[in-house]
């Protein structure tokens, strides 16, 4: 397992019961975890400033205190990120992917050459403006106007102005890429478990990533630098992304991991998904 670190303004301080509470800047977080179904001895009593509690229509609502404000700013490295608690859970930042963050900006730096980055599904933009800050042209690909406007907010907290926002659905936009001819050295992708695009096209990571990957080698450069797919569907291990990797594109070498946190409590990491990637020498 590769463990984010190096965070300041963000800690796991406990787990316990599906539960994890966070330190998020200045505030303290408690939302639910699928990963964490273990007891601890000592529960989280913790007074919080934003609680995140499912309904039974397995939506859910934030409990927030009165000095919980509606969005804020954190920085890890002097890299700026919008924090906004989510009708979803989320906080609009995956920060466990500050380990891929550090691998792909160091590829992109020690490249030495333009590097075009094709960052699919790509949420709030975490990956597109580290690699945009490493000196990558990025094409930013989301079905979400949404997350493309809170993407664009993190570009602007870091004075990025360079990278292309997609409003699309990732297959339809790569195929018309493809008749186009243009071509990327760089492919991240951070798909769903299930989702929908604007005009209702469904996804099944289980069921599509294989042929979406095999799709998206079609628009790979000829000297390419890597291809990074990252999951958190518990059901997918790193070795069958690998596999899917090995198998929809030709040389390179593979790795795959579990990426987590570290946590307060002696001994237990936060285990948060698993990612891929094939790295291409110069």
């Amino acid at each position: 397992m590769r463990i984010a670190k190096d965070w300041i303004d963000y800690k796991v301080l406990s787990t316990a019961k599906g539960e994890k509470l966070e330190r998020i800047g200045g505030y303290t977080f408690l939302r639910p975890d699928p990963q964490v179904i273990w007891n601890l001895d000592k529960p989280i009593t913790k007074k919080v400033d934003a609680k995140y509690k499912r309904t039974e229509n397995k939506s859910g609502e934030w409990t927030k205190s009165p000095k919980m404000p509606n969005s804020f700013v954190i920085e890890r490295k002097g890299v700026k990120f919008h924090i906004e608690p989510m009708s979803f859970k989320h906080i609009c930042l995956f920060p466990e992917q500050a380990v891929n963050w550090d691998l792909m900006s160091d590829l992109i730096k020690n490249a030495k050459r333009e590097i075009k980055v094709l960052n699919l599904f790509a949420y709030t933009g975490g990956a597109s403006v580290i690699t945009a800050l490493a000196g990558a042209k990025v094409t930013h690909v989301d079905a979400a106007k949404s997350m493309i406007e809170i993407a664009k907010v993190n570009a602007e907290l870091n004075n990025i102005s360079n990278i292309r926002y997609i409003l699309d659905d990732c297959a339809k936009f790569v195929e018309r890429e493809i008749r186009r001819g243009n071509k990327y050295d760089a492919i991240i992708m951070d798909p769903p478990s299930f989702g929908r695009g604007p005009k209702g096209e469904t996804w099944k990571i289980e069921e599509d990533i294989y042929e979406f990957v095999k799709l998206c080698a079609q628009v790979l450069s000829d000297k390419p630098l890597f291809v990074l797919i990252n999951s958190y569907t518990t059901g997918l291990q790193p070795t069958v992304m690998a596999n899917i990797l090995n198998a929809t594109i030709k040389g390179g070498q593979t790795d795959c991991y579990e990426v987590g946190l570290p946590t307060e409590e002696i001994g237990i990491v936060l285990p948060c998904g698993c990612s891929a990637i094939k790295i291409f020498k110069d």
